[in-house]
């Protein structure tokens, strides 16, 4: 099965001079979730929009279900549905006209049924007569997803859709989100909530400075660079680590009252036992014991700081 979303060679360099992207190359299957993860400026939007035949790359081609976003752009573009980052939408209009007239705007027929649909699952259909301008901002972030989703779209992107919005939002968003999966649809995100990534997420990429430095399996990528955490917890604080424990990297926290040893579980040797043995001989007491394992925001953490220090 051909991928939802090919990627080749692309980049993109403004008229200013500045590269925002460097030939990068990605597939996205059919019916994945797939999370973008960057910093502010790193290249996420500019891609996103690449890729919805907003913007035109420098060099490279983008096919969306097989259609060049380019050469072929009505037809790459009505299999897609986007969801921006910006609120932006015809004020003056209601809530009902402007998701029924972006369903139009890509040749489907009317469904008052599918936009219904729409409007329930997003908690607007009780604002339905409402102009856009009366509503709050997370009642306007909902129209922008509801437009999105308006003509039955193979491949929805998610710009950064639940930031700055309430958690009840962002609770109706991921349950639709996963509907969505559900039914076989392409799931492409942004996020700052790193947290959503690694609950919703099948793949991951990571881009910085307009490279796509690492695209990965969610589960592989946490197995091959998370680390765990050995926290034990003493009865009184300490103001350095005993000598005696030099040979293990370890760290003080909570104002010396937790030693701690981060290792990496495929290692061959943890330290582990060996660290309690020490400890024991040493009549260093402990009163608590905890296992901590990384998280994808320490992995995202640690892949942009190697890069920006490469």
């Amino acid at each position: 099965m051909s991928p939802a979303i090919t990627v080749s060679g692309v980049s993109k360099t403004y008229k200013s001079g500045h590269t925002a992207l460097h030939s990068v190359d990605l597939e996205i299957a059919r019916g994945e979730i797939f999370a973008l993860l960057g910093p502010n400026g790193a290249g996420k939007t500019t891609l996103i929009s690449i890729i919805c035949g907003i913007v035109n790359p420098t060099t490279g081609t983008v096919l969306a279900d097989g259609h060049d976003v380019v050469r072929d752009a009505k037809a790459a573009r009505r299999k897609i549905g986007l969801v921006p980052q910006e609120l932006s939408t015809d004020s003056f209009e209601t809530v009902y006209a402007t998701v029924r007239f972006s369903r139009g705007l890509f040749g489907r027929p009317p469904n008052p049924a599918h936009i219904e649909k729409v409007l329930r699952d997003l908690s607007l259909w009780d604002k339905r007569d409402s102009k856009i301008m009366t509503l709050s901002g997370g009642m306007k972030r909902r129209v922008l997803i509801a437009k999105a989703l308006a003509h039955e779209p193979d491949i929805l992107f998610l710009d950064e859709p639940t930031a700055g919005v309430d958690v009840t939002l962002r609770r109706d968003m991921w349950d639709l989100v996963n509907g969505l999966r559900a039914k076989g649809v392409t799931i492409i995100l942004t996020t700052h909530y790193i947290e959503e990534a690694e609950e919703m997420a099948d793949r991951v990429g990571v881009i910085d400075k307009g490279r796509l430095i690492l695209v990965e399996d969610k589960a592989v990528l946490m197995a091959k660079l998370g680390k765990r955490r050995m926290v034990l917890t003493l009865p009184a604080p300490i103001t350095a680590v005993p000598a005696a424990l030099g040979e293990w990297d370890l760290t003080l926290e909570d104002g010396g009252r937790q030693l701690v040893l981060t290792f990496d579980t495929k290692a061959d040797h943890t330290g582990i036992p060996s660290l309690l043995r020490r400890m024991g001989d040493l009549n260093i007491p402990i009163i608590d014991m905890d296992m901590t394992r990384s998280t994808l925001e320490d992995i995202f953490v640690g892949l942009v700081s190697q890069g920006a220090a490469a």
